[in-house]
């Protein structure tokens, strides 16, 4: 249990690893982000009303890529955002370490709904924020997107 605390926490926002980036890079079709390599995919969240919302997201699949997430960086674009697909769901815990631009931290519950958001999270922070239930992934959006776009605890998330 300790083991998947320990890497639950690891697997943040900041997941650690170091990349320098001034603006936000343009993401145009191609399947693979010029700045960290990771895979992009496109991912739709559509509320409880029905409004559809469209991102391009980076996929941090591995251990080590979870690690670094966003980490360092010091711009995204507003309809960008980064995913976090765990092998098996858990509770899941993030932190801000390192990671220069505050998030709205999405968890996913297992059949694709947002359990709860940590949003407007602190840049460098260690606090750690935490899903209130089981976990299959976990979404990055620039901080108050979400709000902005109205998305909310049992909307639905599909990539």
């Amino acid at each position: 249990m300790i083991g998947l605390a320990g890497a639950a926490m690891l697997a943040a926002c900041s997941t650690q690893a170091a990349s320098e980036a001034q603006t936000a890079p343009v993401l145009a079709e191609s399947a693979v982000h010029p700045e960290s390599g990771l895979e992009v995919i496109p991912l739709t969240v559509t509320t409880q009303g029905g409004e559809e919302h469209s991102f391009r997201v980076e996929v941090a699949a591995t251990a080590q890529e979870q690690q670094r997430g966003l980490m360092f960086r010091t711009a995204m674009g507003a309809d960008e955002g980064m995913i976090f697909p765990f092998t098996q769901p858990r509770m899941a815990s993030f932190w801000m370490r390192n990671t220069v631009i505050p998030l709205d931290i999405i968890f996913i519950g297992p059949d694709g709904r947002i359990v709860n958001i940590a949003a407007d999270t602190t840049p460098y922070s260690e606090e750690s924020v935490r899903s209130v239930d089981i976990a299959g992934a976990v979404l990055e959006l620039n901080a108050g997107r979400s709000a902005e776009l109205g998305i909310a605890a049992g909307d639905m998330v599909e990539w």
